[in-house]
C-alpha cells in the first residue's frame, strides 16, 4: 500500500464500502472474478487507480461503478506484480544479457 493511500484503505467509509461490495457481487454470481470469471474474487480492485490527485474523490474511491472484485492473480497481473518469467535470463542479438 502506497503511503498517501494508507489512512484511505484503513478508513471506515472504505471498510463499510468494501464490504458492501463484496456482498453485492456474492449475491450477484457467487463473488467470481470479475476479470477471469474462473477464481474467487479476492480483492476489491479500483479500475480508475488511486491517485494522490483523486483519494479524496468518493466519486472514485467508493463508486460502486469503479470498482471490481477480483481474483489475487488477475489483480497482481494488472499491477505487474505478478512475473512468472523472473529468473529467466533475455539476450539480445548480440547474446548479450540484457534485463527482462
Amino acid at each position: 500500500m502506497k503511503a498517501w493511500a494508507e489512512k484511505f484503505y484503513k478508513s471506515k467509509a472504505w471498510n463499510k464500502c468494501r464490504s458492501a461490495f463484496i456482498q453485492e457481487r456474492i449475491a450477484t454470481d457467487g463473488g467470481i472474478c470479475q476479470m477471469c470469471n474462473e477464481h474467487n474474487g479476492y480483492i476489491v480492485h479500483h479500475i480508475e487507480e488511486l491517485t494522490p490527485e483523486n483519494i479524496d474523490d468518493p466519486n472514485i474511491t467508493l463508486n460502486f461503478n469503479n470498482l471490481q472484485y477480483v481474483c489475487k492473480r488477475c489483480h497482481d497481473e494488472h499491477h505487474g506484480y505478478f512475473c512468472p518469467n523472473k529468473n529467466r535470463i533475455y539476450f539480445d542479438e548480440n547474446g548479450q544479457p540484457v534485463p527482462p
